[in-house]
Formats: C-alpha cells, sequence, structure tokens
C-alpha cells in the first residue's frame, strides 16, 4: 500500500493543491463518520426513549455532551480500527513506511489530533511539510494511506466498519417502525371493517356511465395537451440539459442552472402544482393540465438529456468533420440516435399523466378525479365504484397500448 500523496504523480504538484487533497481527504473521511455516529447516537436514543418510556424523543442529552460524544467517537474509530468512511474511500491508517501504524504511533495521533485538526492550522502545517503532512500526522508518523492491496481477508462481521453497518440497518429498521407507527395486530384483524365499502364499491351505479365517460374524457384529455405540451418544451431544453454537449464555461453555466431549476420543479408533487394553479387560474381542467404540464417538463427534460448523454459520439464526429454546421450536426448526427427513444419516453410519461390526471383532480384539477373525491366524500361508494372501474379499464388499455408500442420503438 502506498500513501496517496507519496506517489510520484503527486511530486510535480503545487504544495498549496497537495495540501488541501490531504485535507480535504482527511476531513471527508472524518465529517462522514461523525455524520454516521450522530446518526446512530440520535435514532438509537429515540428507539430506546420510546421502547422504554413510550415516548419518542430524539435527544436525550445536552446538545454539547452530544458533540463531544460524537467527535470523540469518531475519532476513536478512525485511530483505533477502520470506519465505514475509511472502507468507502480505501484508506487505512499506516505508518510512514506503509505498515500498520503501531499502538503507540495510533495513540500519539489522538493526542495530537486535538491540537492540530483545525483547517487553517493543518493546511497550515502541511504546507511547511515535504511530505505535505498535517502536525498529527507528522508528529505520530501515521496517515490516512490509499490500500492498494489486501494481505489477508476478514469477514466483514468481524470489523468494525461491518458491525457499524449492520447496526446502522438494525436501528433503521426499528425506527422505522417505531415512527410510522406500523400495527400488524390492526393489520391483520381490521380487515372486516372495510367490508361494506367493498360491498357497495363492487356495486356500480351504472346510471351514472354517460357522465362517468364524459369525464373520462376529459381526463384523457388534460393528459394529452399536458404531454404535447411538455415534448415541445423539453425536447429543446433537453439539449441545454445534457452534459456533453454543453461545453466551455458558458455551457457549463447554462447546463448547471437547467439542471438545477429542473430538479426544483421535479421535487415538487404535481397534486401542489395543481393547488397553485387551482388559484391562479380558478377550478377546472385547465389548471390540471398546467400542473401536468410543469411536472412533465422537469420530468421529460431529464429523460431526454440522460439518453442524449449516451449517444455513440462516432457518427457526431464524422459529421463534424465534414464541416457540417451544428444544426447539422444535430440533425444528422444526433436526432437518428434519439427519436425512438424519445417517443418511448413520451409514451411513457403520458401513461403517467393519464395516472396524476385522476390525482390532481382531488384539488379541483378537474377530469373523472374531482368527481371521485367528491362521491368518496359523501360515503357515495357505488358512483365512486363505477369511476373507479372506469378509471382502471382506461389505465389498463393505455398501459396496455404504450407498453407494446414502446417495444415496437426500442
Amino acid at each position: 500500500m502506498d500513501s496517496d500523496l507519496h506517489s510520484p504523480s503527486f511530486a510535480p504538484r503545487p504544495r498549496l493543491l497537495a495540501g488541501l487533497q490531504r485535507l480535504l481527504l482527511e476531513v471527508g473521511v472524518f465529517l462522514s463518520d461523525a455524520l454516521l455516529a450522530f446518526y446512530l447516537w440520535v435514532i438509537g436514543s429515540y428507539c430506546y426513549s420510546r421502547i422504554a418510556f413510550g415516548e419518542g424523543t430524539y435527544f436525550l442529552v445536552p446538545g454539547w455532551v452530544l458533540l463531544l460524544c460524537v467527535v470523540e467517537g469518531a475519532l476513536l474509530w478512525e485511530t483505533f480500527g477502520t470506519s465505514l468512511a475509511m472502507r468507502v474511500s480505501g484508506v487505512t491508517l499506516a505508518a510512514r513506511d506503509g505498515c500498520p501504524a503501531r499502538l503507540a504511533g495510533r495513540l500519539l495521533r489522538l493526542v495530537t489530533w486535538h491540537v492540530s485538526f483545525l483547517p487553517v492550522v493543518g493546511l497550515a502545517a502541511s504546507l511547511q511539510d515535504p511530505d505535505h503532512r498535517m502536525w498529527h500526522d507528522r508528529w505520530s508518523g501515521t496517515c490516512l494511506t490509499r490500500v492498494e492491496k489486501t494481505p489477508r481477508r476478514i469477514r466483514w462481521y468481524r470489523t468494525s466498519w461491518g458491525l457499524a453497518t449492520l447496526l446502522t440497518f438494525a436501528l433503521t429498521l426499528v425506527a422505522g417502525f417505531l415512527i410510522t407507527k406500523i400495527d400488524l395486530h390492526a393489520l391483520l384483524t381490521g380487515a372486516p371493517n372495510t367490508a361494506i365499502v367493498w360491498k357497495r364499491l363492487l356495486r356500480p351505479d351504472w346510471s351514472i356511465l354517460s357522465n362517468g365517460l364524459g369525464l373520462l374524457i376529459v381526463t384523457l384529455f388534460m393528459a394529452l395537451m399536458a404531454t404535447l405540451f411538455g415534448i415541445a418544451v423539453s425536447a429543446p431544453l433537453s439539449f441545454l440539459a445534457a452534459r456533453n454537449l454543453m461545453r466551455g464555461a458558458v455551457g457549463r453555466s447554462v447546463y448547471t442552472v437547467v439542471r438545477v431549476v429542473l430538479s426544483i420543479i421535479r421535487s415538487i408533487e404535481p397534486i401542489v402544482w395543481a393547488i397553485i394553479f387551482v388559484v391562479w387560474v380558478r377550478l377546472g381542467a385547465f389548471p390540471g393540465v398546467l400542473a401536468l404540464f410543469v411536472h412533465s417538463i422537469a420530468d421529460l427534460t431529464k429523460l431526454y438529456s440522460e439518453r442524449l448523454e449516451s449517444i455513440d459520439p462516432g457518427p457526431v464526429e464524422a459529421i463534424t468533420a465534414t464541416g457540417a454546421n451544428r444544426i447539422q450536426v444535430i440533425r444528422y448526427g444526433i436526432v437518428p440516435q434519439i427519436i425512438n427513444p424519445y417517443l418511448s419516453f413520451t409514451l411513457y410519461r403520458w401513461d403517467i399523466n393519464v395516472r396524476m390526471a385522476t390525482i390532481i383532480g382531488v384539488v379541483g384539477g378537474g377530469g373523472i378525479g374531482q368527481n371521485l373525491f367528491d362521491y368518496i366524500r359523501q360515503w357515495e361508494w357505488e358512483q365512486a365504484g363505477l369511476l373507479m372501474l372506469l378509471i382502471v379499464v382506461a389505465v389498463w388499455a393505455i398501459d396496455y397500448l404504450s407498453s407494446r408500442l414502446r417495444a415496437r420503438l426500442e
């Protein structure tokens, strides 16, 4: 194993860059382990207080005690074992000669770390050392070293990082049951309470069939219009969101801005967009179309751009070599590679929009979902059953047709 900063490839690099690299490595590993220790402490406290006292609390000790325990715990873990962050980063604590650090060196590093592990102090010390070591590394003769070969293989459950992974999974699972209040007894014994609902749902009121079909048509066209509008914006926007096409300082800036904006839009659920547009343009199908349209832009642009980033660069380079301009390169080198995937993604998005159109109707977004919510709220289960039957048939038919079309396009 060789030190990550001792190899010849690091020799010609400026001192400042090498010092920053070492500092970032140690800070990154330590912060990752400290965050994991904080998570384990908080989740463990919640599980203990919930089981012992019946009321869950995340903090059983003052904040300064928690901070002290987390910092010291992460430091002890990295000093006397292989932490999870060290395992993921592929580093270990070793002596100057690359051999495992001795106990005396580990103890000295533990003591001197408290003096030197300040970013400004640590970086200043690393700039004064030929090997760019921070003070605690220089005094203890140790450093974080890349692991090239593992001389002996130890089973994961006998390592500290393996046990930490198992503990994290176990505590997360227990906390998930406690926080979400999963009640398996109620799940297994409460089913008879829904018998009256199922009985009425399975007796649909066919007298509202014509009205239900009209509402279903509205829902289908809401999804269709939102998808068509989304294509018109997403197709050209995807070229700005493709990393391999946006080069240079300006291109990278545009790419970053587009990606960030799309991520924000996509993180907001369509039902929230529907509420915003209902307030904006009043009740009806139009706010539903706008909500699906906005979310379709973010989703389709992401799918389209990811396909652009995986195109074969060969045809693009060949057409560019002939002296073609940028428009011609896109027309003859890129479009033939993306047309079928784009159509497949579009059909998939239309399928999603049909289902979402039903949900956003709950908040006044129009279509069959709005009437379905009204029937359920008034406990008119026979009428709700008919609308649900129409939705199931429509979704099944669209899913079947779109899957067949996508199979032909691939």
